[in-house]
């Protein structure tokens, strides 16, 4: 980064200090010596962010995909902006994570301590500094907490007119859990209970800043009215109504509609902000295609899904290889209901006729007795190569990435007695009776991808290959 004269650093605080997004561009290139990556959309967040500040707008929603730059603008600066501002604001800052608010806020911190903010901010000082919570001389407080989390002694804003800090909420909802009822109401219920009483002043603002995920997330029950107040909405969905890309240089459109193809439900709702009730429309199915062979060379794991009782779901263990060509392949299902006896021992059955090329995946439930069932399972196939793995994440956020090959048309099944009643259960997974041939193949295939998956930006790579290839 070539030096800049006091001339030039001169008129830089100047506009700096009276236009929030271009303060966000000038650090950016002081702090990482490359400049701001620009798009529309940044300049929209900063604009509403702008009308907070001016006191136009107290309760704003803002819904953006992820890695699109949100929590830089609405968090890290936003906050250091204010604060040069009116040095004695007083900010809470959530997140879904207490460790990556904590990060957020450091950030923050970081953008005050850089020489070039005392350059457009010379009289903002820190006073105190400690993990998730610092201070400035003037009274200025950033703390940062967790969804969930407690706030017991901090308030956010001052009881006055004009700004006097914010409570900035940045993806309440953690992506793996928010289809989960209790985890997802729980979070709700925080903001309710404790979050929201953290106001110093009813005119302390409110900003909600996230991707949305699922139609009852925080930002889907305010916009319904879930606590009385009215939201102004800033919605910034990654295909725009005109049919064009929102960030192109990040995201074109070929690649935006190959991440919609390989997973339609969380395209919908991360990357669209339009939730839509996941019933039936994960997997396709219909793209599957058929082979009567397995190739040579073509690289297997079976995973098992055990069922909890013998008369209700069935213990399914499912086979998919890795073909020589690059694609997947369905090899076999063994799918059973039976006493944990029969199932030990169609396990190790299995594993004999796979052979010891074949890696084995089995589920740990939580608990001692789920460690116990897996240590058991591990040492009878002693000889095999074994992984038992803690079972994360919902049902639906687990088969995505296998459904993504599906759905762009990049697994093979081996024609079987079986195949009717996969397709079956793929067809309407996750609103049908069972779903534990999705669960078993999932946890194959997570196998096969672990350590190197993206899951939608992957599935964009992976569609433009088979497109080059047809």
């Amino acid at each position: 980064m070539r030096p800049y004269s006091a001339t030039e650093i001169a008129v830089a605080a100047e506009m700096a200090r009276g236009d929030f997004y271009f303060f966000s561009r000038w650090m950016f290139l002081r702090r990482k010596g490359y400049a701001w990556r620009r798009a529309a959309h940044h300049a929209l967040i900063a604009n509403a962010l702008m009308r907070v500040f001016r006191g136009e707008c107290r309760r704003l929603i803002i819904n953006v995909p992820p890695r699109y730059s949100k929590t830089e603008l609405a968090v890290v600066n936003w906050m250091a902006w204010c604060l040069g501002q009116v040095p004695d604001a007083e900010f809470i800052h959530t997140s879904y994570s207490a460790t990556l608010a904590a990060l957020n806020a450091s950030n923050s911190q970081g953008v005050v301590e850089h020489e070039a903010y005392r350059e457009v901010f010379p009289a903002v000082q820190i006073a105190k500094s400690a993990q998730a919570h610092w201070t400035t001389t003037e009274g200025g407080v950033v703390y940062a907490a967790g969804s969930g989390g407690t706030l017991t002694g901090f308030g956010a804003g001052k009881h006055r007119d004009g700004f006097g800090g914010a409570i900035i909420i940045d993806d309440p909802h953690k992506a793996d859990e928010a289809r989960s009822d209790t985890i997802r109401k729980g979070v709700i219920e925080w903001f309710q209970n404790t979050l929201e009483s953290r106001k110093n002043s009813p005119q302390t603002p409110i900003i909600l800043i996230m991707q949305r995920l699922h139609q009852d997330d925080l930002a889907g029950w305010l916009l319904n009215g879930g606590n009385g107040e009215k939201w102004e909405h800033l919605c910034l969905p990654a295909i725009r109504e005109d049919g064009t890309a929102l960030w192109p240089e990040k995201h074109d459109m070929a690649t935006l509609l190959a991440m919609q193809d390989a997973a339609p439900y969380t395209f919908s709702g991360q990357y669209q902000q339009q939730p839509t009730p996941p019933a039936g429309q994960i997997f396709k199915p219909d793209k599957i295609g058929i082979v009567n062979a397995i190739p040579v060379g073509t690289r297997f794991v079976r995973g098992w899904d055990f069922a909890g009782t013998t008369d209700g779901d069935w213990t399914v263990g499912g086979k998919i290889g890795v073909q020589p060509n690059g694609r997947y392949l369905i090899a076999d299902i063994v799918r059973l209901r039976a006493t944990s006896e029969v199932v030990a021992e169609a396990l190790l059955n299995a594993a004999k006729r796979d052979g010891n090329s074949t890696r084995v995946r089995i589920p740990q439930d939580p608990g001692q007795a789920g460690k116990a069932q897996a240590a058991y399972f591990t040492k009878l196939l002693s000889g095999f190569t074994v992984k038992a793995l803690p079972v994360t994440g919902d049902k639906v956020t687990r088969a995505e990435p296998f459904a993504s090959q599906v759905n762009v048309g990049n697994v093979d099944m081996l024609q079987a007695e079986w195949n009717n009643e996969l397709v079956a259960e793929l067809r309407v997974f996750p609103a049908g009776r069972h779903d534990d041939q999705v669960d078993a193949l999932s946890d194959a295939f997570s196998e096969h991808t672990a350590n190197n998956f993206g899951l939608l930006e992957f599935m964009a790579q992976e569609a433009a290959k088979l497109k080059q290839e047809t």
